[in-house]
This record gives C-alpha cells, structure tokens and sequence, in this order.
C-alpha cells in the first residue's frame, strides 16, 4: 500500500514537474553559467527534467511503453556524411512510426526489451518483424554512428578478425558495400556484419528484418554493424546515389561501440539497443563537441546530465 502511494505521489510530482517546466520560457538557472546555452527548446527542456525527476523518484519505467531515444548528438552531427534534414526525419518521423505501431500491437500486454522480440518476430506476424524490427534496428543505427573523428577504429581483435575473415580492412568494406549496393539489396533493407559461429561476416536483409530473426532471408547471426539501406535514409542527400552513401557513412561509424558489441557477440550477446538502455547511457554523459546538444545539470542533493538532440 505504501509503495502504491509513493508512486502516486511520484506520479503526481513529475507531471507538476514536467508542466513547470514546459511553461518556462528560460530555464538557464537550472545550467551552470559555462555551459548555459543562447536559447532552449521547451519541449527539450520539459523532457530533460522530467527524466531526472523520474530518476530521482526511482520509477520502474521498464514496463512503459517503447520510445524512440534521444540521439546521442545533434542532427547536424553527422555532416557531410548524412545531413541534418535526412536525421530529423529519419530519426522523428520513420522511426517514430516503428515504434508507434509496435506499442499498438502489444498494448495492454507485457513488453519486454526490443531484443526479445526479434528471434520470433517473423513467426509472431508483420507488426512484430515490420515495427518491433524497424525500432530494434533504428535504435541500434543510432548507436553505432558518432560524429566525424569521434568513433575511433576498430580494436585490434576486431581489426584481426575482419583481416582474417576478410582479408583487409579495404577488402571487408568493397564486399559490404557491393552487399549493400541495388543490384544486391533491390528495394529497402539494411547490410549487416554479424558474428555467427564465432566468425565475422557480411549478410544483408529485407525491409526491417534482421539476422537475430528465425527464419531470416540471410544469413542468422549476431550483428554488431549495420547499414540502413532504405531510401528514407538516403534519398534527400543522395537520391539514387545509393553507393556514394555508403562509402560516406564510414565516415561516421562509431567502432568503439562496434568493437564493444563484437565483444559481447562472441560471448553470445546479441546488442540490446533498448529505448532505455539508450536512455541511460545518456545520463552522465559528457559534451564532446560544440556541435553536442543542450546539457541539464540538476542539483536536487544529486546529479544528472542529459543529453538531447536538438
């Protein structure tokens, strides 16, 4: 009974909170003076302080809805390689729509981490593998890109691995790329280098199937890379130029959190890239760059930073 109460209250405490903040048109006094940015969206603004209450009331959102996470960096982050326009509406208006309709198909029903959903995602029917796919694999694209010059290069186990399954570095990236290309993929799908039996190598997939799906048309396995190759992550910059897109996104790929997830999939670990494991690797984060988006600095006898795409 207490614990119910306590949530109530909880409850109660967020969405004041979260008004309170929504109504300020300056929410500076919240930021250190070093980092109190020229302008602040309040949309942003309500969020960021809403997930700190949450944090500090200490409450259970795992069983929420799916949500589309926060990118890790600004929409113009990614510039040359995928421009600003293409991740707003890559990132707010597709992914946006996989998630939407995965939380109408399991409304009412337990939902547990996106990664769960995937190995029976083709058996349990199109909202399964076309949204509960379609989240899972946005979620892990954001992840695995970071801005020019932040994403390191693969660690030297990965770097082995992919010479000796492939032959080079160069060699691996001309054999995912023509893996990736139209005559190859014809129509949407993703490219994909996965782990599978302990060994490195490159698969490709339909629409928004993956190789953690039973059944997949390709090869199954875990994936620690992944290329979205449908036009919607292209087209505004590239139009048909499909090739040219892929050869600039290496540009961006971020190889620590590949070689990490490289890692965990010799292990047998598939990527969880779950709304709230992106969340909460948010938290505490760090701004890295002028381009980084808005950070909250709360001090409620505690600390929490949020970063938010802006």
């Amino acid at each position: 009974m207490a614990s119910s109460t306590r949530r109530v209250h909880g409850f109660v405490a967020l969405a004041a909170f979260a008004l309170l903040a929504s109504r300020c048109a300056n929410l500076v006094f919240f930021l250190p003076v070093d980092v109190q940015p020229k302008s602040l969206p309040r949309r942003e603004a309500a969020a960021g302080l809403a997930t700190a209450l949450s944090v500090l009331l200490g409450m259970d959102q795992a069983a929420e809805a799916y949500e589309v996470p926060a990118l890790p960096y600004a929409y113009d982050a990614l510039e040359p390689s995928i421009d600003k326009a293409t991740m707003e509406f890559h990132h707010d208006k597709h992914h946006l729509t996989y998630v939407t309709n995965i939380n109408k198909a399991l409304e009412g029903k337990s939902q547990p981490p996106l990664v769960e959903l995937q190995k029976t995602a083709i058996k349990d029917g199109a909202a399964f593998r076309n949204s509960g796919g379609g989240a899972y694999n946005h979620n892990f694209f954001w992840l695995e890109m970071a801005p020019t010059g932040q994403g390191g290069e693969p660690s030297e186990k990965l770097a082995a691995a992919i010479k000796d399954s492939f032959g080079s570095i160069d060699e691996f990236k001309a054999k995912f790329e023509a893996a990736g290309a139209p005559g190859a993929r014809f129509g949407s799908g993703w490219v994909w280098l996965i782990v599978a039996d302990g060994k490195l190598a490159i698969t490709s997939t339909p629409n928004q199937d993956n190789p953690l799906m039973d059944g997949v048309d390709g090869t199954a396995g875990i994936p620690i890379l992944g290329c979205d190759v449908w036009e919607h992550a292209y087209y505004l910059k590239y139009q048909y130029r499909r090739p040219d897109y892929i050869k600039a996104w290496w540009d961006v790929v971020n190889w620590n959190q590949v070689s990490a997830w490289y890692e965990d999939a010799l292990a047998g670990k598939a990527p969880s890239a779950d709304s709230s494991t992106a969340a909460a690797a948010l938290v505490g984060a760090k701004r890295t760059s002028s381009k980084t988006p808005s950070s909250f600095n709360l001090r409620l006898n505690f600390q929490a930073n949020s970063q938010f795409g802006s």
